[in-house]
């Protein structure tokens, strides 16, 4: 399937170029709902192979919201970007939009494995894939890029805000009890409530929601 991109750059910049990519495409991101009724949701994860040197990315679409698998896609793509914390979008994407163009239609809803306004820049991965290809998105992270927050209720659901120079870039969210709570940020086309509700109603008795579960196995061990 061809792969309309909204936005086009170039993906062989140095970092610094990156960065001031970076600044001027946040300054496009949709920060409130605007998006269609959601029956497929994709799940975004990336992993690497040969030490690196191969980026493979894999992109699930499950039915919303019986989370049935309907579609997926793999990529694999010679690394071309540094690791540079902060600009993983740029190191990952390229792959990402390969799967991508396997699907046979694409997701109404991504789920990025990684962070969204929840970045230094307000662009991580999920707001870059976002904004690239018009399609509302969520950053699902795992760990704390930046920010601060007060100590989250061990009950499920139970969130507070992730906050940085006085903004509200994400939520830290309890998806299950006695588990360590993900961090959740806007990508794009949506607000930050409607993220949490969509990335709950995708957990079911794990702590990752299923899109980003089985798009980590596709990614990493198939």
């Amino acid at each position: 399937m061809a792969l309309y991109l909204q936005y086009k750059h170039p993906w062989d910049v140095s970092p610094a170029t990156a960065i001031a990519m970076q600044v001027e495409l946040s300054r496009h991101l949709i920060t409130t709902d605007q998006f269609g009724e959601i029956e497929t949701v994709a799940g975004v994860d990336v992993g690497f192979e040969q030490a690196g040197g191969i980026t493979r990315a894999a992109v699930v679409v499950l039915d919303f919201p019986s989370l049935k698998l309907k579609d997926s896609g793999i990529a694999r793509l010679p690394t071309r970007f540094p690791y540079v914390p902060g600009l993983l979008s740029f190191r990952e994407l390229p792959a990402v939009l390969a799967a991508m163009e396997q699907l046979q239609r694409l997701p109404d809803l991504l789920l990025c494995d990684g962070h969204g306004y929840a970045h230094p820049r307000r662009l991580g991965i999920a707001s870059h894939l976002g904004l690239l290809t018009n399609i509302p998105a969520i950053g699902v992270g795992k760990t704390r890029l930046l920010g601060t927050h007060a100590a989250v209720a061990d009950v499920r659901g139970a969130w507070q805000p992730l906050m940085d120079k006085g903004e509200i870039i994400g939520a830290v969210l309890r998806t299950r009890r006695g588990v360590k709570p993900i961090y959740v940020s806007i990508g794009h086309r949506l607000s930050l409530a409607t993220a949490i509700r969509y990335v709950m109603a995708c957990t079911t008795r794990y702590k990752l929601p299923e899109t980003t579960r089985l798009a980590h196995r596709y990614a990493s061990h198939r």
